[in-house]
């Protein structure tokens, strides 16, 4: 596509769609550990040029045949897999949940691939690919390994690394009854990226990216 005929947030981030991905786990590693949450948020661009989230994505994910839980994770994240009420699904179902309507956003926007946006995005990146691969999913619509870490820009911004931290000192608030879900902490982060970056927009004198050429 024409640089000129991108829409505007494919050329604020040469190209890519930022999504904000947040999983919770049976663990911390993606090739044993069960995948039990996924919540995603598609970022926009409005008419002003700021950045925001659209409603979130979410799905309960049923552990796949074999996995390990470790009770520590449940611990921390208060999940129950075996709870009635779950209403979870299969793998390869909450994948075609969230993944198509953002493939979907990203051909909308004129965008080439989404770029996952996530606090500590490498965990969350190593799960969904996991999950991709072990389900022999399609086409997944994110970049196989460049992230936006909200760590690091939080750190920047704001001299704050640890999520529920970083959100008070954005003047988001904070509920801890509520942290650790993935829905809650997935949209507490769209709202972080989304101010961080704006702000920027505030700040930088020259705005490069509205006249930067992809190469």
């Amino acid at each position: 596509m024409d640089e000129c005929n991108k829409s505007a947030i494919a050329r604020r981030f040469r190209g890519f769609l930022p999504v904000v991905v947040d999983v919770e786990t049976g663990g911390f590693d993606p090739q044993q550990h069960a995948l039990l949450e996924i919540a995603a948020s598609i970022i926009h661009m409005d008419d002003d040029g700021l950045l925001v989230p659209a409603p979130t994505l979410s799905c309960h994910v049923l552990p796949f045949i074999g996995a390990e839980i470790d009770p520590r994770a449940l611990a921390f994240n208060g999940i129950d897999p075996d709870h009635p009420f779950r209403d979870a699904v299969p793998e390869r179902e909450a994948l075609t949940h969230i993944l198509t309507p953002i493939r979907n956003a990203v051909k909308a926007s004129g965008c080439n691939r989404a770029i996952l946006v996530g606090h500590n995005a490498a965990f969350d990146l190593g799960f969904i690919k996991a999950a991709v691969e072990r389900t022999n999913f399609k086409r997944s619509p994110f970049h196989a390994f460049s992230v936006f870490d909200t760590v690091s820009l939080a750190g920047l911004a704001y001299g704050q690394t640890v999520l529920a931290q970083a959100a008070q000192a954005a003047g988001l608030g904070w509920k801890s009854s509520e942290a650790h879900t993935a829905i809650y902490d997935v949209e507490q982060t769209a709202r972080l990226f989304c101010g961080i970056v704006n702000r920027w927009r505030e700040l930088a004198p020259n705005r490069p990216w509205e006249t930067a050429q992809s190469p």
